[in-house]
């Protein structure tokens, strides 16, 4: 290769040129401020829309972290071994009721033994 030739200094303005572009496009995904070709800096346009974005993403976050306590709560309530409510129905099955007798509708189906 020939160090003094102009294929390798095409080759070194190239990867400069490609580095700047890419440094630009990760700072402006990012939101920093991009730098311009003399070495100043340009603020993003939108600082105020992405702050309220962000802000708006924080509620959101917290909305579904309380949620999924919510929900937590919810599943404890239902498998919990106190909550039997097939035996409550079938309790409220067992109580006296004249019209239910006369029926002649058999709510005694089957007794369980309460533990």
């Amino acid at each position: 290769m020939d160090w003094g030739g102009p294929a390798f200094v095409i080759a070194i303005i190239a990867l400069s040129t490609g580095g700047w572009l890419i440094n630009n496009w990760i700072r402006a995904k990012h939101g920093y401020e991009l730098e311009d070709e003399w070495g100043g800096k340009t603020a993003p346009k939108n600082t105020g829309e992405i702050k309220e974005l962000r802000a708006e993403n924080a509620e959101l976050v917290q909305l579904l972290k309380d949620q999924g306590k919510r929900m937590e709560t919810l599943e404890r309530i239902v498998t919990d071994k106190g909550y039997r409510l097939n035996e409550e129905i079938e309790a409220l099955r067992d109580l006296p009721d004249a019209k239910a007798q006369d029926s002649g509708t058999p709510l005694n189906i089957s007794k369980k033994e309460r533990t």
